[in-house]
């Protein structure tokens, strides 16, 4: 027999609170508890949605408590994370979610899918590599692999940024320097073949800013090179470092043992490319968009009110990626402009001293989570694996530690772009990633971060007590699963920041709302049409979830809902 315990919102007039209404505890007895807890009551919703082409559901037919049929339509879940759960049960599912770059070595459609089926939540695009209609192409692969397979993969478009880089090397894909070799750093723009060991830069500026004796980092200092001599529009540079040179990799200079970034500082965030970039992610229809070298909160508002002009659905999330001085100066009100960051610890690490980055990342993962942003660990996880098939166990240390600070993803960037081994390499940040959140939970259970209150508004205070009372009541009473049903991901994302013991099953009536919680930790999302009637809504989540074998009868759930701000607990009939 179902248990449950609802909390609901009385709108009978009360002499406790003026003005406001009661939070009333009920008991299957029907015994009353007043808690002093003022409530105000939304407007019902009436949602809906049609199901995406391909995928399999289970449809029925219910009765509400008026006697209306009510038709249950479809229910559409990623479908690696639902063989899981038959497989494994609630406790195996993976709560840390897993970027994938995508590009040479994964552009395909079967590599795609092999990617996807490894676990792959968001496929990002750099647009630093490749033409649009490349991206186009891999934007169209993954949503037909959406459509077709029953994924629910995300798309990030990566802007360049307009910080000082290198430009193509004439085509190669790569290009080895070697330690005691003379490189070429020119401003020069070659009709003909360049000479070899040659590298154009894009800023005009650059020998005029260079002085002989400075040190230039590659790739936050992958390479690095001693300025030896100037020769008009040619800068001559010693290899100190060894290392692998990528296409439009990243440049700083060094000087005294201090980083110049005065002609940095001057140039905008978002370059005349990266609008042009914009403007196609924005056609395509990209989920997030990530901005490289972010200085203040201000640009992230300008390119916020862009892509709501411009956009159809006005529903962009835009990343911040954290990767400057100036990032870190500024955290906290670019976080809280941004709809989540990105720690890209390459290009910050060449501008902050290498000791400081872990701390540096530390930070940045706990002021996200304070303040309900999805916060992903990029750069050089597993970098080794681009040339070998099995990772350093340092690069394993690292990874573990991204997990054990309850990022909400990690990311691969060469290593499924261009690596010989994406697949492994994927392999090895989803068993990690399983390992150490299963430590975490058996070691470490219930430690939780002090949250502060983040809501802007009454009703939004409301949503946020309930989410932090259901994940504190799911971790005392061991549930298998919490139930949220949103509208716009938001009640969903207040879950995923209190990191429960229990995997969070996200129901949306909405594809892109779905798609974007797919990077948030914890969260499994589900597309499923319901109503405002919450008792018909479980029924017919049960039944559609026991018909797919991922639920069983006795399973114990928490369910809340940002319609009528309530929640209930009860076993599964």
């Amino acid at each position: 027999m179902a248990q449950s315990l609802n909390f609901f919102v009385s709108t009978s007039p009360s002499p406790d609170f003026y003005s406001h209404s009661k939070l009333t505890l009920q008991t299957p007895h029907n015994h009353h508890h007043r808690l002093l807890f003022p409530f105000t009551k939304n407007p019902p919703l009436h949602l809906c949605a049609s199901a995406d082409n391909g995928v399999s559901a289970v449809t029925t037919n219910y009765v509400a408590q008026n006697g209306v049929s009510v038709s249950a339509g479809s229910i559409e879940v990623d479908a690696v994370t639902e063989a899981e759960l038959k497989e494994n049960g609630f406790r195996s599912t993976r709560r840390t979610k897993l970027v994938c770059t995508i590009g040479p070595a994964t552009c395909g459609f079967e590599q795609l899918e092999a990617l996807a089926v490894g676990g792959m939540n968001v496929a990002r695009i750099n647009m630093c590599h490749g033409t649009r209609e490349w991206h186009k192409s891999v934007i169209d692969k993954v949503r037909r692999l959406n459509e077709e397979k029953g994924y629910a993969v995300a798309i990030m478009m990566d802007t360049e940024g307009s910080e000082i880089h290198m430009g193509d090397l004439g085509g190669a894909s790569s290009a080895k320097a070697e330690d005691g070799q003379v490189w070429t750093f020119s401003v020069r723009a070659y009709d003909t073949l360049r000479p070899e060991r040659c590298i154009t830069v894009n800023y005009d500026g650059f020998a005029e800013d260079v002085k002989v004796g400075d040190e230039l980092l590659v790739d936050g200092g992958m390479v690095r090179f001693e300025v030896i001599e100037k020769i008009g529009p040619d800068v001559k540079c010693l290899c100190t470092d060894p290392g692998l040179l990528l296409p439009r990799a990243n440049l700083t200079f060094w000087r005294d043992g201090s980083l110049v970034r005065e002609r940095n500082a001057m140039l905008p965030t978002i370059s005349s490319k990266d609008w042009l970039d914009i403007d196609f992610g924005i056609a395509e229809g990209v989920d997030f968009i990530a901005v490289s070298f972010v200085k203040s909160a201000e640009v992230i508002n300008h390119l916020k009110s862009y892509i709501k002009a411009r956009s159809r659905d006005g529903d962009i999330a835009v990343i911040s990626k954290i990767e400057s001085i100036d990032s870190l100066k500024n955290l906290e009100e670019i976080i809280l402009a941004s709809d989540g960051a990105m720690v890209a610890r390459g290009d910050l690490g060449a501008q902050i001293p290498l000791e400081q980055v872990p701390l540096a990342q530390q930070k940045i993962v706990e002021v996200c989570r304070q303040l309900n942003k999805p916060v992903i660990v990029a750069s050089q996880l597993l970098e080794s694996m681009i040339e070998y098939p099995t990772p350093t166990r340092a690069e394993v240390a690292d990874v573990s530690e991204a997990v054990r600070q309850r990022a909400d993803a990690l990311m691969l960037s060469g290593e499924s772009a261009m690596g010989q081994f994406p697949d492994k390499a994927l392999t090895v940040l989803r068993s990690v990633s399983l390992r150490i959140e299963k430590w975490w939970r058996e070691e470490k259970r219930h430690e939780v971060m002090d949250l502060p209150d983040i809501a802007s508004s009454f009703s939004d205070s409301i949503s946020e007590e309930i989410c932090n009372s259901a994940a504190k009541m799911a971790n005392n009473l061991e549930v298998d699963a919490l139930f949220v049903y949103t509208k716009d991901g938001h009640m969903a994302s207040l879950l995923s920041r209190s990191r429960p013991d229990c995997p969070i099953f996200a129901f949306t009536t909405d594809t892109l709302v779905r798609r974007r919680l797919n990077l948030q930790w914890g969260l499994i999302p589900f597309r499923l049409d319901f109503s405002d009637d919450m008792e018909t809504n479980l029924n017919k989540t049960f039944s559609l979830l026991k018909a797919r074998g991922m639920i069983k009868s006795g399973d114990l759930v928490i369910a809340v809902s940002d319609m009528l701000q309530s929640i209930q607990v009860m076993n599964v009939p």
